[in-house]
């Protein structure tokens, strides 16, 4: 087997796959499946395709917004809210409505305070497949982000189809990955989690989710140290076994200071600001709750409808963290307190485990999508002489040493990989399974230099290699233990000479 650093080995494998999709368009020339093979191997140039899914009110279009830093997806509870949207980087500004029947129809759009509002005309929106909106973006040229319908609404063909879309059972995912929103763990969240993970041997990675824990700042019901509170339940979450079989990670944030910090106004600092140098005993009363906050008061000169929009705009946390921000001269500027709620909100952590956990390794997801799609034309639309397609998806799953990693975690999460207790925790970084950086898999700083990393993960091969050839091991424990060396040696290889 040989071994590549995990981009060289993702664009490797995704160029195999290019080439036996290829070979699939090429058989199946003269039949009805050879347009769902050639879009299929379009979507292996497309950007990665992460869907934004949860329960009604988990925050959805808000964190949506906040990533794309604007406020192109609706956050009330209108019509497109129950239509699943497509949001993709375009060279102009559009709206394209995809009906279930019929050809698709470009629709007006319009900004209604600085929120996007999207005009579907007489158009039924059971009757519509999808809305792609096309935004020239920099976050959405590396990956194309799906706001789906609510989960378990009280519409159920509103959740059905939000289901139907994450989990389809007659097709593979549309979506390569999911950032799922919870506001709590409950059955239907792990419910939904087991349906769109899937455990089939070919898939490229077992796990696909990051969880979300939304709307954080309402854990501790808007106080200043609401985050902390989140952290310390995301922290739970992320050691509970069932969770760890399902997701990457699972993270805190605050959904509405993260779109304030990316869509800041200034008339917006100014009012928090003028609440922080009236009467601090008349504001700090105010802030005890929402009711108080809004309601008139001859003693301060931000007038009640300004203050209702604040709270609509960043929550009770929002304005209490603002106004003591500017207190005590943290922040002097819009610009600064944008990227006080930027950093407050969690959005940053968040960033950073989507680049790691899906934007890095995005040819390998796309790879992984694309081999099961395949599997699944193959079983439904059988042809004679095209078992050798079926074989080639074999031995590309079987040897590529990526796959092979996604598979040893899924087993490490599961409790079922045959390593002592105490070897698990460096096994499962070592594999990648907190991010891809040569950094993260050897339990390193961030600006670690390229000499302190080779030494690294040089001990660490040596040590795996040692654990493999321990006379005492059993068959599956040494393969195991060989394959921890093999993501050491990929290591190497991705840092160079």
């Amino acid at each position: 087997m040989t071994i590549h650093g995990p981009a060289d080995a993702g664009i490797e494998v995704r160029a195999q796959v290019a080439s036996l999709l290829d070979d699939a368009v090429a058989r199946y020339r003269e039949t009805s499946t050879a347009e769902d093979l050639t879009l299929l191997r379009h979507r292996l140039d497309e950007p990665l395709r992460v869907a934004i899914a949860g329960k009604v009110k988990a925050g959805k279009s808000t964190l949506l917004n906040a990533l794309v830093g604007d406020r192109l997806a609706p956050t009330d509870a209108g019509e497109c809210t129950r239509i699943v949207t497509w949001y993709r980087n375009g060279l102009t500004y559009r709206v394209v409505l995809e009906p279930r029947s019929g050809p698709t129809v470009q629709v007006p759009f319009r900004r209604e305070s600085g929120a996007l509002q999207f005009d579907i005309g007489g158009h039924d929106p059971d009757d519509i497949r999808r809305l792609v909106v096309e935004w020239p973006c920099t976050t959405l040229r590396s990956m194309s982000l799906i706001d789906t319908p609510g989960i378990v609404s009280l519409a159920t063909d509103v959740s059905q189809r939000a289901i139907a879309f994450l989990a389809p059972q007659d097709r593979p995912a549309e979506a390569d990955a999911v950032c799922y929103l919870m506001r709590h763990l409950h059955a239907a969240d792990v419910h939904l989690l087991e349906s769109f993970h899937d455990n089939d041997e070919s898939n490229a990675t077992p796990m696909n989710a990051i969880a979300v824990l939304s709307r954080a700042d309402e854990i501790g019901v808007g106080r200043i140290d609401a985050m902390q509170t989140a952290q310390r339940i995301a922290r739970r979450y992320r050691q509970h076994p069932q969770v760890r079989r399902l997701c990457q990670t699972v993270l805190p944030i605050a959904g509405l200071l993260a779109q304030a910090g990316a869509t800041l106004r200034q008339d917006e600092h100014d009012a928090i600001a003028a609440l922080a140098g009236s009467d601090r005993q008349v504001t700090n009363r105010l802030l005890r709750s929402t009711d108080r906050f809004v309601a008139e008061s001859d003693t301060l000169t931000v007038p009640s409808q300004v203050r209702s929009a604040l709270l609509d705009r960043l929550g009770l946390f929002g304005v209490r963290l603002g106004v003591s921000l500017v207190r005590v001269g943290t922040v002097r500027s819009s610009n600064e307190l944008a990227a006080a709620f930027l950093e407050h909100s969690g959005i940053d952590a968040l960033r950073e485990a989507l680049t790691s956990q899906f934007r890095d390794r995005a040819d390998l997801l796309k790879a992984r999508s694309a081999l099961t799609a395949l599997e699944h034309v193959l079983r439904a639309h059988p042809l004679p002489q095209t078992e050798d397609l079926a074989m080639q998806i074999e031995r590309i799953t079987s040897r590529t040493h990526a796959f092979i990693e996604s598979r040893l975690l899924n087993a490490l999460r599961a409790g079922n990989l045959p390593l002592p207790d105490a070897w698990l925790p460096e096994a499962e970084r070592l594999l990648g399974g907190f991010g891809h950086p040569p950094s993260v898999r050897l339990g390193l700083e961030a600006n670690a230099g390229t000499t302190e990393l080779h030494v690294a993960a040089a001990d660490s091969a040596n040590r795996w290699r040692q654990r493999s050839e321990h006379p005492m091991n059993s068959p599956e424990r040494a393969n195991a233990a060989r394959y921890v060396v093999r993501s050491c040696e990929g290591v190497i290889a991705a840092l160079g000479d």
